[in-house]
């Protein structure tokens, strides 16, 4: 008999995800010679092989020591969900200029030097920045209200809408030694919240980021969506998360004068509880990533040369 592929879950916190997609990789897809687990790590050898197939990672981007295991697992030859190599290379900032690109739309944004001098730092280490800034070009260009946010956070962690130049300065002086960006405020009419698996699938939610987090899927308009404008957001999912290398992403779309701005879309370790989510869209996420995750763990792939870049998933042989 044949070793059975292995998956494996990297999780963290979060409960309903991973205790579902287990039992339903191995239910449905047993009989084709995959297995599921969760990931099983202690120290890491160099010499070692990884003991999985597939790694789907919920949690290494608050523990570096499973990203750099992540790392050393693909380089070996494991499919990593989300890759780590282009996941680390991410920031809001750069993202927004990788989006444009690809013909989505972004709110105007502008990244901002650290209020306070970061750890093991002087004013000699900034003698390259220009002083003071130029505020008010700074305004001119992103205007009110306005959106201040680290530029690598996640999970509205010490975002600040300001809506004058006297709140932007009482948020920006509390930001101590985090690099912040400045983002136009999207006065929208309609918002959304959308998953994308493997870069071929997109799942269009209605969202409220006005209501209770428990609340925000479900006290939405009960209104069907435009087909049409249904297919442009799927659209600018997958163009996201193929040219950020994602395979599992979602993206939150402000829309303003029918246009959907993509507000936020660098979450690799998106938000799947069932209690959060709702019945409707957790069934296809926990189906769409196990799916997914099988067709990469039955491929067959060799470990890639290493480079310099260190961001390509193994290739498939053949």
């Amino acid at each position: 008999m044949s070793t059975p592929r292995r998956i494996g879950i990297l999780r963290g916190v979060e409960t309903t995800f991973p205790d579902a997609l287990i039992p339903y990789i191995n239910d449905t897809y047993g009989e084709q010679g995959v297995e599921a687990a969760f990931v099983e790590v202690g120290a890491v050898r160099m010499d070692a092989d990884p003991a999985y197939d597939v790694i789907i990672d919920r949690i290494s981007h608050e523990v570096p020591f499973y990203r750099s295991y992540l790392k050393w697992a693909a380089i070996k030859g494991t499919y990593i969900i989300n890759n780590p190599f282009w996941w680390s290379a991410d920031d809001k900032f750069i993202d927004n200029i990788i989006a444009e690109s690809v013909d989505v739309a972004v709110p105007r944004s502008v990244i901002l030097p650290h209020k306070q001098h970061p750890p093991n730092t002087s004013d000699k280490t900034f003698r390259n920045m220009k002083y003071p800034v130029d505020w008010d070009d700074v305004f001119a260009y992103i205007g009110f209200p306005a959106f201040l946010k680290p530029f690598d956070g996640g999970g509205w962690r010490d975002v600040s809408k300001v809506t004058t130049p006297g709140e932007f300065f009482a948020a920006y002086n509390q930001s101590g030694i985090d690099c912040m960006m400045l983002q136009e405020g999207i006065e929208f009419e309609d918002y959304y919240r959308c998953y994308g698996i493997g870069q071929k699938k997109a799942h269009i939610m209605r969202y409220n980021p006005s209501v209770p987090m428990h609340e925000r899927y479900s006290a939405v308009s009960p209104e069907p969506i435009d087909p049409d404008f249904k297919q442009k957001l799927e659209r600018d999912v997958l163009a996201l998360c193929r040219v950020l290398g994602y395979d599992m992403n979602t993206v939150e779309f402000a829309v303003r004068d029918g246009v959907p701005y993509a507000i936020d879309f660098m979450n690799p370790a998106p938000d799947a509880d069932y209690h959060s989510v709702g019945h409707e869209n957790f069934e296809w996420i926990v189906q769409a990533m196990a799916e997914f995750a099988v067709e990469k763990a039955l491929e067959d792939r060799t470990p890639p040369p290493f480079n310099a870049q260190g961001a390509l998933h193994p290739a498939p042989r053949g």
